[in-house]
């Protein structure tokens, strides 16, 4: 009787393989259908939010009449149609009577601008872009496939970009608004909007980051960026989240040519967050305007540049104060310019758009405790807000010479004080400042009013020079400066001396 050859290792190989050959296949496959699966469900979601949320979108059209000062060309307007058609045809157009006397160096013209809104309310109340329909003399809105209507101007608001109009109606389609400080980069969004007049278009993207500033485009500043497709006519809709709700209000996009409202899409989007909409809201619909907290302190960024000069290790988050306005919330309070704030009612502050912006969604009034770092050392202390004062304006302007720093200063006088809006203050006056010096590189002006150095007073320019030849040891110095009526500290980089 033959006995069998027991299986070799050979063999359990070969039988593996084939196994593996029979269920590789399928078990990409099960992977295909389920990745494939995942990408239908998304997509559905975002056609539900799409779906539900689309009715409460309305297309604006801002209409304003503008007078636009034009050229004395010797031989005609050439961008006159009038003129072209003379120029081709050598006879004047056949609409040429139909011209509005005017004189001959103005033309009025109608402008007009096209964006979103939402409707935040049954009734007919809308949240949009200031840019869209601040200066607008009408607005008209349109629902869906509806005919348009006028909407009435409830109230604008420049520095944050946020306005409110109104239709009339009840029982209108409208969005809720999410909380958009629990946004977390990376989760999804949607924009809606009507963007080159292309209605109820949808775009998807997510959170590419959160709290950007330094676009000059408001005043407070603290944007969500997405990269969800926004362009011309996108701005003041809605930015989704995958609960339907709103995160934010679309405003501008960074492109090639720079910031802007109008330019095209290039995957660098901003939206206001809804959060610092939704008091500017209720404020606009309640009284018209807008009323904000004032602390009374000049502030700006600490950096590692700057946080030695104050104790602190390079790596401190937290926001300079250079300056404290006399009669203050601040003053009356406490602080006092070298404070650094990094906290404001119990939470974090590590720059100072975030400050302003903190500061400014608060009504005035309102009790705020500050944590702040004085001489290395944490202090707590309590203030009550006033009301934020209109903007004020700068002056412009004797001498000694630093060849240095690259600036000229003399002493400031009784007369220059006045002239300057310096009165009551302390320090040497520039009147002077080289191109392409340490100083203007810093960014100081003529007209800056210096009022410290490393720290200490200087009353004249005696003081001053014998300041800055004190610190010439070191590689930096740092001024407390007054320009117009703002107080910052600048940091100098100072040349070596040669030995």
């Amino acid at each position: 009787m033959k006995t069998q050859n027991k299986p070799t290792s050979l063999h359990y190989i070969i039988s593996a393989s084939l196994i593996l050959l029979l269920f590789v296949p399928l078990s990409a496959s099960a992977q295909d259908a389920n990745s494939i699966d995942t990408l239908r469900q998304m997509g559905k979601a975002f056609a539900k939010i799409s779906e539900k949320a689309s009715p409460a979108v309305v297309g604006i059209k801002a209409s304003q009449t503008v007078t636009q000062q034009m050229p004395d060309w010797p031989f005609g307007d050439p961008f006159s149609d009038d003129d072209v058609f003379e120029h081709f045809f050598g006879r004047p157009s056949p609409r040429q009577h139909q011209r509005s006397p005017q004189t001959p160096q103005t033309r009025k013209f109608q402008q007009l601008a096209q964006g979103t809104g939402f409707i935040v309310s049954a009734d007919g109340y809308i949240l949009t872009a200031n840019h869209l329909v601040g200066e607008a003399e009408k607005v008209m809105v349109k629902q869906g496939n509806n005919q348009e209507i006028e909407a009435k101007v409830i109230g604008t608001d420049p520095d944050s970009d946020v306005a409110v109009i109104k239709i009339d109606g009840n029982d209108l389609p409208f969005l809720e608004l999410a909380d958009s400080d629990k946004l977390e980069v990376g989760e999804w969004v949607l924009a809606i909007g009507n963007p080159f007049g292309l209605t109820h278009t949808v775009t998807a993207g997510i959170v590419s980051a959160k709290s950007r500033s330094g676009f000059r485009l408001a005043e407070y500043e603290d944007y969500i960026q997405t990269d969800a497709a926004i362009n011309p006519g996108n701005s003041g809709g809605p930015l989704l989240n995958l609960d339907g709700k709103v995160v934010g209000i679309n405003t501008a996009i960074i492109s090639p040519g720079g910031r802007s409202y109008w330019a095209g899409n290039v995957g660098i989007g901003f939206a206001i967050p809804i959060n610092m909409a939704k008091s500017i809201y209720k404020q606009l619909v309640e009284t018209g305007k807008v009323a904000r907290g004032f602390l009374g302190v000049g502030i700006q960024d600490l950096t590692a540049e700057n946080a030695p000069f104050f104790g602190l290790k390079q790596d401190t988050k937290g926001v300079l104060v250079p300056e404290v306005t006399k009669g203050s919330a601040a003053e009356k309070a406490g602080l006092k310019p070298g404070d650094v704030i990094i906290e404001l009612n119990g939470k974090p502050i590590e720059a100072a758009k975030e400050l302003q912006g903190r500061v400014g969604s608060l009504k005035p009034d309102t009790d705020v405790e500050l944590v702040v770092l004085r001489d290395g050392k944490r202090e707590t202390v309590s203030a009550k807000l006033s009301e934020r004062p209109a903007k004020g304006q700068v002056a412009k302007g004797g001498p000694e010479t630093l060849e240095k720093l690259g600036l000229s200063v003399q002493n400031l006088t009784d007369d220059l004080a006045k002239q300057y809006g310096y009165e009551g203050l302390t320090g040497v006056i520039v009147t002077q400042v080289e191109s392409g010096s340490i100083a203007e590189l810093a960014g100081i002006t003529p007209g800056a009013l210096i009022m410290e150095v490393n720290r200490k007073p200087v009353e004249n320019t005696k003081a001053f020079k014998q300041a800055i030849e004190d610190a010439a040891k070191e590689d930096a110095v740092l001024l407390r400066i007054k320009q117009g009526q703002a107080a910052i500290f600048v940091v100098l980089k100072l040349p070596k001396e040669k030995g």
